[in-house]
């Protein structure tokens, strides 16, 4: 964990640069589908993914006040907020996977399997 943390601080003070205001992902991740079926044992496994990679940014509820937050810009999305709710699995797979500063890309971090794991989890944080 420590090492991952590391990672984000450093991509993070190297690309704190400021991402257009709206992330969008392509028209064609829209229609990308889980190959899962969003198990409790999916989502578990989605939440250690979280708690090892993500919570450094988007807190322990996901509403982008983690720690490292304060020194981002852009500041971390709020998963629990509608306009992330509203994305198809497609789009948050697609911005995970490929990244926006200070966003990291997680394709070559996490497998396909963690990365859609981590989709189903995100679903958890919906009002």
């Amino acid at each position: 964990m420590k090492i991952t943390l590391t990672i984000l601080f450093l991509f993070s003070a190297a690309f704190s640069i400021s991402a257009q205001s709206t992330w969008k992902a392509p028209s064609t991740a829209k229609t990308i589908k889980s190959p899962l079926n969003k198990s409790a044992n999916d989502i578990k496994a989605g939440k250690k993914i979280f708690t090892q990679n993500c919570i450094i940014c988007h807190g322990i509820k996901g509403k982008g006040d983690g720690m490292a937050s304060a020194a981002l810009t852009p500041k971390p999305a709020n998963f629990s907020s509608s306009t992330v709710q509203s994305q198809t699995d497609g789009e948050l797979f697609w911005k995970m996977t490929n990244g926006n500063p200070p966003m990291a890309a997680y394709k070559d971090i996490l497998t396909k399997t963690q990365r859609w794991q981590l989709v189903a989890y995100l679903r958890t944080f919906k009002k």
